[in-house]
């Protein structure tokens, strides 16, 4: 008698994220809209959010950087109130500020650029963030323009920087120094 034994296949399927991936993604989404409630209104509130989202792609790398802050935006969409001022909805994203907190998606998404074509090093994710800042600033800055424009009247793009870009960056670049202080001094002691 001949018996046969089944030979284990070496095919593997990879999966997107695995479940300490999708944890992870969710604390960062939930801390980017907590980092979002901490907010001083102007006519695009004041907030940490950029800090969380720097937060969250040092510490988590690009794709699940990215998948965090698409969790977030998706959670605010639905109308959870995750933005600045406890506000959610589809609205707030076609609104005028909306533009910037899409825009977000394009730091994490460079960074995982940039990792595929440079590798993780730390010059090449902080100057990824500020490439990724600086895009996010001009698509939500063209949006702005366009909503607010179609909506209260005309809007130049000197008017739309001095009120939504200039008072911003160097806050932000602040945010993007602790950021990056905070992530490497974690990572060195957990394993994200």
């Amino acid at each position: 008698m001949i018996t046969q034994t089944a030979t284990p296949t070496t095919h593997e399927s990879k999966q997107l994220l695995t479940v300490k991936d999708m944890a992870l993604t969710a604390m960062f989404a939930v801390l980017i809209a907590v980092c979002s409630w901490i907010s001083i209104p102007t006519a695009v509130p004041f907030t940490m959010q950029t800090f969380a989202v720097f937060c969250a792609v040092s510490m988590l790398g690009g794709k699940r950087g990215f998948f965090a802050v698409l969790v977030y935006i998706l959670l605010g969409a639905v109308g959870i109130p995750v933005f600045s001022g406890f506000k959610g909805g589809l609205g707030v994203l076609l609104g005028a500020t909306g533009g910037y907190i899409i825009g977000f998606l394009v730091i994490p998404a460079l960074c995982l650029l940039t990792e595929k074509l440079f590798g993780k090093k730390l010059i090449v994710e902080i100057l990824s963030m500020i490439v990724g800042l600086t895009l996010c600033y001009a698509f939500g800055t063209a949006w702005f323009i366009k909503v607010y424009t179609d909506t209260k009247g005309d809007m130049t793009l000197a008017n739309a920087l001095k009120f939504c870009v200039l008072p911003f960056i160097l806050w932000d670049m602040l945010k993007l120094a602790l950021a990056i202080v905070l992530s490497t001094a974690v990572k060195k002691r957990v394993r994200i």
